[in-house]
């Protein structure tokens, strides 16, 4: 289970966000999930309530947005975007020689804190 690590490395940077800002604690946290990722929700949100025990953002509330993939299809000579690990196929033509070009695994979006 890679969701345990991925919280505790997301956590340490809230906390540093969180600290520069002088927050008080950590209310909201919006991640965006790369849609090859292999990362599974409901284990990203139980690992991210787990890491989140006694810190600043304890009880915070976690927004997760799926982000989907760009890849390049030889064939159509195009970008195309697929939104699941699943699918490998061109939409256009089918074809299942895709490059991924961006997914960007998981990212910090947003924070909100509150500082009184």
């Amino acid at each position: 289970m890679h969701e345990i690590t991925l919280c505790q490395r997301a956590l340490e940077l809230i906390e540093q966000q969180a600290k520069q800002h002088h927050a008080k604690r950590v209310t909201g946290v919006w991640l965006k999930v790369g849609a090859f990722s292999c990362v599974e929700p409901s284990a990203l949100t139980f690992c991210f309530e787990l890491v989140c025990r006694d810190t600043l953002a304890e009880g915070c509330e976690l927004h997760l947005e799926e982000q989907q993939a760009e890849c390049w299809c030889e064939t159509c000579q195009q970008y195309v975007t697929l939104l699941s690990s699943k699918v490998r196929s061109c939409p256009q033509c089918q074809n299942t020689g895709l490059r991924i070009v961006a997914d960007d695994g998981l990212q910090i979006q947003r924070l909100e804190i509150d500082q009184e």
